[in-house]
């Protein structure tokens, strides 16, 4: 039994040291575990500090690269700062040297002007006692009392400086159109340079050309009467002459001429002519004739682009090729006037549209008044209201030869259009016997007034100058003379456009220095 003790006691001591063995070596391993971990940790921590090391030596240099870049910019700025401070100070500088030049030249004006007003008040002393002397003598001399010598002196006092103040006013008027009138040619220049016209001739006759002069006897007919039949029915006049191989057809009226060019035409190329046949082919042609007027009429607004026209208007704008108003043909004018106007408003920021509607339609009387009674802006106006034409075209139409007031800047874009167009080189034509007699019945009609020394009649016909003696025709007369010059020119004479009356009374005053 002891056997067995000893042998569990020897298998216990056993196993206890291979126990404490075992854990002695695990020690070992673990120690050196701990070792190896503890190497690599420090070598990683080693790692770590220098790479934390080197990124803040690299933010570093860039903190300081930045503060470097920052601190050289500011400085930058403040020597840019001083030199405006010092370039300031020099101005100041001068300003200041200015300052102080002036100012001493205006104690030398006050001192002169001192030394001035001394020998003003000086020499006010001395008039004084002069005018006091004069004035004595001249009571001895005219015996007026100081009242009454004082009265006549602001009388002729007061005179002088109304004339004066008249001049003053005159003058400033002038000064304040020189812009106006600058402007004004400027844009009357570019309208007229922005259209391009041709020129116009009067004609009250024309022409038919004929295959042979066979023709001409089938013209007249038996005894005259398919040539009287023929000028009964057109109402102008057929002359048959030497001229070979033509028909000459006269009359005064556009549109019955152009009826029978046409009716003649017609007769020459069918061969039939007689009376009932030329009946026929006349009215014929009446009929075709009212549709070519208003295509002539709807042409001209689309032209123009003017839209809303009325029927009445078409025709009557469509007539008006055939009317011409001293060989300029009035459709023509119309079209010019029509389109100055829409340029004269364009440059001045008005209504293009509008402005180009009053002026084609501004003669649009003309078509009428051959038949009506009444001026042809009388019967433009009428027409105008009656088709519902606005207040504008109304009033441009009735005032576009200043008989009726122009109520706003397309009646006075119409008036100076209508000039432009009517007094362009070429526009119209008279004969050189009625354009003399014209120019001396205007001079004849101004030298009849008595006080006129001269009178010129320049601008052809379109300006009248009369000169007046001054001795003899004072200002209220020369108004009154010169509104009664207008009214007999308008009484009796004809003439396009308008007629401007310029009257000039020179008064002079002539002294002598002793």
């Amino acid at each position: 039994m002891w056997d067995y003790v000893l042998v569990l006691l020897a298998g216990i001591a056993l196993g206890a040291l291979g126990r404490w063995l075992y854990a002695r070596s695990r020690l070992r391993t673990a120690g050196r575990e701990a070792e190896d971990i503890l190497a690599g940790a420090r070598l990683q921590a080693e790692k770590f500090l220098q790479d934390a090391g080197v990124k803040a030596k690299e933010e570093l240099l860039a903190v300081r690269e930045q503060l470097e870049n920052d601190t050289k910019n500011e400085r930058n700025e403040l020597k840019q700062q001083e030199k405006r401070l010092l370039k300031r100070e020099d101005n100041l500088d001068r300003k200041s040297e200015a300052l102080e030049e002036k100012e001493a030249q205006l104690r030398n004006f006050e001192a002169r002007l001192e030394n001035r007003n001394r020998e003003l008040d000086a020499r006010a002393g001395e008039i004084e006692g002069m005018v006091a002397e004069q004035r004595e003598r001249l009571h001895r001399i005219s015996g007026l009392t100081a009242e009454e010598a004082r009265i006549e002196v602001l009388d002729r006092t007061t005179g002088e400086l109304d004339r004066e103040i008249a001049a003053l006013v005159e003058r400033a008027e002038a000064r304040a159109k020189e812009t106006a009138d600058e402007t004004a040619r400027k844009h009357i220049s570019t309208a007229i340079n922005r259209l391009s016209v041709d020129y116009t001739a009067e004609h009250v006759v024309s022409t038919v050309e004929l295959p042979s002069d066979e023709m001409k006897g089938r013209i007249i007919g038996r005894e005259g009467r398919n040539i009287r039949a023929f000028e009964n029915a057109t109402g102008v006049d057929v002359i048959v002459d030497d001229t070979p191989g033509v028909v000459v057809l006269s009359g005064f009226e556009p549109i019955r001429r152009e009826i029978a060019v046409r009716s003649m035409k017609k007769l020459v190329a069918d061969g039939r002519i007689h009376p009932s046949r030329i009946e026929e082919v006349v009215q014929k042609t009446r009929d075709e004739m009212e549709k070519v007027v208003e295509e002539l009429g709807k042409a001209v607004a689309m032209e123009l682009d003017i839209r809303g026209l009325r029927p009445r208007e078409i025709m009557l704008l469509g007539r008006l090729k055939f009317r011409t108003s001293y060989g300029q043909n009035v459709l023509d004018h119309s079209r010019e006037v029509g389109f100055l106007s829409g340029i004269l408003a364009a440059e001045l920021g008005l209504d293009e549209s509008l402005a180009r509607r009053c002026g084609l339609l501004h003669d649009i009387g003309k078509a009428v008044d051959h038949e009506e009674e009444g001026t042809h802006p009388e019967l433009g106006g009428e027409i105008g209201r009656r088709c519902g034409e606005p207040d504008e075209v109304i009033n441009a139409i009735t005032a576009h030869h200043s008989d009726a007031a122009a109520e706003s800047l397309y009646a006075t874009i119409v008036q100076a259009a209508d000039a432009m167009s009517a007094g362009r080189p070429g526009a119209r034509r008279e004969t050189l016997e009625k354009y003399i007699k014209r120019l001396e019945r205007l001079e004849a009609i101004s030298n009849s007034y008595p006080g006129v020394e001269r009178s010129f009649a320049i601008q052809a016909g379109r300006e009248l100058r009369v000169i007046v003696k001054a001795d003899k025709v004072g200002d209220d007369e020369s108004t009154r003379m010169c509104r009664e010059i207008a009214r007999q020119i308008e009484t009796e004479l004809t003439y396009p456009g308008e007629v401007k009356i310029t009257l000039v009374r020179e008064f002079r005053i002539v002294e002598y220095a002793r």
